[in-house]
């Protein structure tokens, strides 16, 4: 039912969703003198912000703290731990997010943006219709409308979550106390950051992984490693794996699963699901106006145009890897493109990071050794271990190594992947030489400061090439 009073507004560009696509996209669209209004029917900023990479991340920034007080013996200093106070820990992330998203608001209000709150559909070519409550409250036309709508968690039929003893990653984040022992399906980055959260603070991990090994996205030789320092740290990993029953009694699963080397049974106090996102397409309006999905997210061509004249999809609703900065880059593109604006280039998928915050964290961009010899390229390897490197002996985390990857004949840097501390940092170093079409007598010929963790990059470079000084 459409309430009478469904207020009728007409824009040069909308935008659907205020996670770090749309609302990147409601911005960059202002700067360039358009009239933009943006819809959100919950957070501003998202579930990035409210709900995913920040949040998540001051949680695993209080378990990095408490591992460092564990072993500030090392460092010459008697210091006890005490006790872990998760409230405090869980409501410093709170925080932390409702500041930032508190922070989009003013964003929104500083380029003149119309936020609209409500749920969005498509109701014909450049109009929207805003729902709450089920009543229209507005209309809005635009030329372009951009899609932001992200995805949500997937659910395996069978093991939907209830908030208790399954959970989600939205469950996961603000636990009223830590579990005793707990199983996490699915090895993926944000899989692996609950596994090196939860056991920092001494929960006994479990993860079943598919794939035949963890974190399959990355080059073979970090999933090795990151397996071999995680199993290190207690956590239990079954690969080839497959959940053949979860059942909760108790307030507890048992749990029944397979690998090629048997059957296995377990009961755990919780249980987090980690495995994929669907996208958020529901309710849109998308099949109606013939827009094009494949395995449920929506196509786009190079300037993030769906199959419909005007109508653009960005982020986590489209192709992966479904990543924020990706979403943001898209963003800007797509409103760039929509604005005519001069020598824009596609975004290529090889040229985004991709980052695990765990403990060792993991960095990569560009191909990994599989993905060159798949497609027959000629290319050299470079390898620095931190073992040797004296910023990383200073800090006491030597554990980790940098291994890049270089077109043998051109030099062009064809990718690199990083597992150690602040790896995730280092890792813009190689994205921005990609970027520049650095060549591999470029790195060697940079100066790198010295005693930083940045050398490790150099060593690797060199060591590709046979000039490794320091291995």
């Amino acid at each position: 039912m459409e309430a009478k009073e469904a207020e009728y507004q007409a824009f040069d560009i909308a935008v659907v969703g205020a996670g770090p696509g749309g609302y990147v996209a409601a911005i960059r669209a202002a700067q360039l003198g358009m009239r933009a209004a943006i819809i959100e029917k919950q957070h501003m900023g998202g579930i990035c912000l409210n709900w995913g990479c920040i949040p998540t991340k001051s949680l695993l920034k209080s378990a990095e703290v408490y591992q460092s007080i564990l072993k500030a013996g090392e460092y010459g200093l008697d210091v006890s731990a005490g006790d872990v106070d998760i409230s405090r820990v869980v409501q410093r992330s709170r925080d932390i997010a409702s500041r930032l998203s508190g922070g989009i608001d003013y964003l929104m209000d500083k380029n003149r943006i119309r936020v609209i709150r409500g749920a969005a559909r498509l109701s014909g070519p450049g109009e929207l219709e805003v729902c709450e409550a089920g009543v229209v409250t507005h209309r809005v036309t635009a030329p372009h409308i951009i899609l932001a709508t992200g995805a949500s968690p997937r659910v395996i039929p069978g093991m939907e979550p209830d908030g208790e003893v399954i959970w989600t990653a939205r469950d996961a984040m603000t636990p009223a106390r830590l579990p005793e022992s707990l199983l996490v399906i699915g090895s993926g980055a944000i899989g692996i950051e609950f596994a090196s959260f939860y056991r920092s603070f001494g929960t006994k991990v479990t993860v079943i992984e598919q794939l035949d090994r963890i974190l399959p996205q990355e080059d073979r030789d970090i999933s090795r490693a990151a397996l071999g320092y995680f199993s290190k740290r207690g956590i239990d990993f079954f690969t080839g794996g497959t959940v053949e029953s979860l059942k909760v009694e108790n307030s507890a699963a048992s749990v029944t699963w397979k690998t090629a080397s048997g059957e296995y049974r377990g009961t755990f106090e919780r249980v987090i699901l980690a495995v994929g996102v669907t996208a958020n397409t529901a309710g849109l309006g998308l099949e109606e106006q013939g827009v094009r999905l494949e395995r449920g997210q929506v196509v786009v061509n190079e300037w993030c145009e769906t199959s419909v004249s005007g109508l653009y999809a960005i982020g986590d609703m489209t192709a992966p890897p479904w990543l924020a900065h990706k979403a943001s880059h898209e963003a800007v593109l797509c409103v760039e493109k929509i604005a005519g604006q001069p020598d824009l280039e596609p975004l290529d998928p090889l040229g985004i990071p991709a980052c695990t915050y765990s403990a060792p964290q993991i960095a990569s961009v560009g191909m990994t050794e599989q993905q060159a010899q798949a497609e027959s390229i000629k290319y050299r390897v470079g390898r620095f271990d931190l073992q040797a490197s004296g910023k990383a002996q200073v800090i006491g985390q030597t554990e980790g190594f940098v291994k890049t990857l270089f077109d043998e004949e051109t030099g062009e840097l064809l990718g690199a992947h990083m597992i150690g501390p602040d790896v995730t940092e280092l890792i813009q170093g190689y994205v921005i030489a990609r970027k520049l079409e650095s060549t591999e007598e470029e790195l060697s010929q940079t100066v790198f400061a010295h005693p930083t963790m940045s050398e490790a990059m150099h060593e690797s470079v060199l060591d590709a090439f046979d000039q490794a000084i320091h291995s």
